[in-house]
């Protein structure tokens, strides 16, 4: 079994810092790949803060902080995974980027060299099929923000061999995450529950059934939801969300899937949510504020 020492990680976005963080924090020697150097470093500037707020919090020491800093090597080149054990793709939401980001990555890696992708709705055997090495790609799904979050889905393709799930989980469990292990079904088990219910309460405010504030209070205390289901949402990234949805309405081929019209509009709109400062709330003021 292939004992997994480096990882590299492969986009420098939300998921991408929140990855190379957990792995660092664990002792594995991180590179973390991006083609613009002034991501790489807003990313390694993210890491930092949130392990100090972990120093603040007293759940590590500032000597594990420093060491995990120190363990994260930025790139600008994929040729930098040349001796990496494991390599997690972790750009955007979108097949035909994550296919191609693929295809670039396999010439550099070294033959025994593992692939997971971070995926969070795409076919791991689709996925794997634009690869040299299909037998030893797996989807190792992180929630976010993965510092926090307990569970990271592992998801088979059709080639994935035994060997490479086993490395995988052992992987995981290094991480202190808890694996739960998915069907390669379209949006697999988290979203496939987690991103309908958040396009219905985008429906229910399209109907005007309720207003944002309404639903997201509705959820939170007739639920006991921890926040509002558009409050999640553009805490996710709406079009992230819109890319869910958009999988599992073509995957499945069910109507129910439909991504809501207001949910489109607000995409469009280039309204994304937290990242672009506006989504169902407007994050522009010193408190968020509803847009509708």
């Amino acid at each position: 079994m292939v004992e997994i020492r480096s990882v590299g990680v492969m986009g420098a976005g939300q998921m991408g810092s929140g990855i190379a963080h957990v792995c660092a924090l664990a002792g594995l020697d991180v590179g973390l790949y991006d083609v613009a150097r002034d991501r790489l470093e807003a990313c390694l500037n993210v890491v930092s803060a949130n392990l100090s707020r972990q120093v603040a919090s007293k759940k590590i020491t500032e000597e594990q902080r420093r060491e995990a800093l120190s363990r994260i090597k930025l790139l600008t080149d994929l040729e930098g995974f040349s001796d990496t054990d494991l390599v997690i793709e972790a750009v955007t939401e979108n097949e035909t980027i994550k296919r191609k980001a693929l295809s670039q990555l396999c010439p550099e890696l070294k033959p025994e060299a593992m692939i997971g992708t971070n995926t969070s709705s795409v076919s791991i055997t689709r996925l794997a099929a634009s690869t040299d090495r299909p037998e030893r790609f797996i989807g190792i799904h992180f929630m976010n923000p993965v510092p926090v979050m307990q569970l990271v889905e592992l998801v088979r393709g059709i080639a994935t061999e035994d060997e490479t799930f086993e490395a995988a989980r052992n992987f995981v469990s290094k991480l202190g995450k808890t694996v739960a292990v998915s069907e390669d079904f379209p949006a697999f088990m988290v979203n496939r529950i987690l991103l309908p219910m958040i396009n219905e309460a985008i429906y229910t405010l399209y109907e005007g059934v309720g207003t944002v504030d309404s639903i997201d209070t509705a959820m939170r205390l007739g639920a006991n939801h921890p926040m509002g289901p558009l409050q999640l949402a553009d805490f996710i990234g709406l079009d992230t969300c819109l890319s869910i949805m958009q999988v599992l309405h073509d995957g499945l081929a069910d109507s129910k899937y439909r991504p809501c019209p207001l949910l489109v509009k607000y995409v469009e709109a280039g309204w994304l949510g937290r990242k672009t400062q506006r989504g169902f709330y407007d994050y522009r003021g010193a408190t968020p504020v509803p847009t509708r």
